[in-house]
């Protein structure tokens, strides 16, 4: 058991039943009245983000997470493929555990999952990939000057705005965290 003083971001508990991790966290003393901790957590299962008053020193039941190296496979339809690097077992995860950059993962990409017993409750994808352009609009001699962006469609399928200077065959380097371009990538 932990108490609210062990609190700490990307802590995961068991509240009312069901697993959530720390999303944030205040202490708060007001004038007079008793301490409290106020808390965002996250649902594993569900994604939803609730808030929670917490009494200042109360226990809660703090989850061990393991990390296991995994590797992507394939993208069904309605869950992502991984593949245990060690026994070669083959597990689908849900994409509320992947998040969104999900969206970015190529085939064969090493991705650390976190669990908790046999469920999948979270990821650690690379923070940046490079992925190649396979749709966008032609880029036209001069278009560097100016910040405009231009939509384009990269090899996984994800969409991304990216400058009028990029075209297609072009790779890319894209924040997985926001989905936001970063910078074309020379070879």
């Amino acid at each position: 058991m932990a108490s609210t003083a062990d609190f700490r971001i990307g802590m995961v508990i068991r509240f009312n039943g069901e697993l959530h991790r720390i999303e944030e966290y205040i202490h708060r003393t007001p004038g007079n009245l008793r301490a409290f901790v106020q808390a965002k957590l996250r649902g594993l299962k569900s994604g939803r983000v609730t808030e929670t008053r917490f009494r200042s020193g109360e226990e809660v039941e703090e989850v061990r997470v393991e990390q296991k190296e995994f590797q992507y496979l394939f993208h069904d339809g309605s869950s992502y493929q991984f593949m245990d690097k060690q026994s070669y077992e083959q597990m689908p995860v849900d994409e509320i555990a992947l998040g969104k950059g999900a969206q970015f993962l190529k085939e064969g990409e090493t991705v650390q999952l976190q669990m908790v017993g046999m469920d999948i409750v979270g990821a650690e994808i690379p923070q940046n990939v490079e992925l190649k352009i396979i749709e966008t609009v032609p880029g036209v001699k001069g278009d560097t000057a100016t910040g405009a962006q231009k939509p384009a469609t990269v090899e996984t399928g994800a969409a991304v705005n990216v400058p009028l200077f990029i075209n297609e065959g072009d790779i890319i380097r894209v924040d997985t965290r926001t989905g936001k371009y970063l910078e074309r990538v020379n070879r």
